[in-house]
């Protein structure tokens, strides 16, 4: 079936610093208008973020900070931006959720006003979950090529899970390497919090950090090294979840075990 279209739909992606909506800045837009008549039109443009671009956002996208050195930055380019976005709706892989909040607080953080509260979002990540299911039924289908039977009762969807597991490991044998270490990597396990709460972080180390306040970013033991008083007063007198406290002194007796 043809995409029938009464305006502009604007496809548009952002590469970033990372994913802090109000701390990160974006290094690249681009934009393809697909129009009613079906022809196209793109605008792609450099941004410098006025900050360092960490190589870990290097990595992802290869903007370095050599790349937008002498690019201009968003202050100048958001005219051309909202004016091209102007009169479509919009468009992207997973843009409800990261690039049109990323966007919008970006335009409002420089003065430039887009009002994109009334435009319709097609979001083509959510179409193609919904059209393409990755749940467990669907894995063990694709990867085992059999259905599961019991689904939702948990030693069978545990038992699914492992095959799954093992399926994926003969099928991407240059791709995925057979250690929980490798494994726990890819799925991104370290950028999970340590606690409920999400009160600690883990550094790029596996070192337990603070995520908020003064020291946010900073690991207990470096804390505890610097400033003694202030890592006492947080497990003691500030109102941090017990969970939260348990870790920490968790964490700190196996620094000094």
């Amino acid at each position: 079936m043809p995409l029938t279209l009464e305006r502009p739909l604007a496809f548009f992606d952002l590469e970033t610093t990372g994913t802090r909506i109000g701390k990160d800045r974006i290094v690249q837009v681009g934009i393809v208008r697909l129009l009613p008549d079906g022809t196209r039109d793109s605008y792609q443009s450099l941004v410098n973020p006025q900050m360092p671009i960490p190589p870990e956002a290097t990595a992802v996208h290869g903007i370095s900070d050599l790349d937008v050195a002498m690019a201009p930055t968003l202050d100048a380019v958001a005219p051309e931006i909202v004016q091209r976005l102007a009169g479509c709706d919009l468009s992207g892989f997973n843009v409800l959720r990261f690039d049109v909040p990323f966007l919008a607080e970006e335009l409002f953080r420089v003065g430039v006003a887009w009002d994109h509260a009334s435009v319709r979002v097609v979001d083509v990540q959510r179409i193609y979950h919904k059209m393409e299911p990755r749940d467990l039924s669907a894995a063990l289908r694709f990867y085992c090529g059999r259905d599961h039977e019991g689904a939702h009762d948990a030693l069978a969807d545990v038992e699914a899970t492992a095959d799954v597991l093992l399926a994926q490991l003969e099928r991407y044998p240059d791709r995925l390497h057979g250690t929980v270490e490798f494994l726990g990597e890819l799925s991104g396990d370290r950028q999970r919090s340590p606690d409920a709460a999400g009160k600690l972080r883990f550094d790029d180390h596996g070192q337990i950090c603070l995520s908020f306040g003064k020291y946010s970013g900073w690991t207990l033991e470096n804390i505890g090294r610097n400033d003694p008083g202030y890592l006492q007063w947080l497990m003691t007198k500030a109102e941090l979840p017990g969970s939260t406290i348990a870790v920490m002194k968790a964490a700190l007796s196996d620094l000094h075990a």
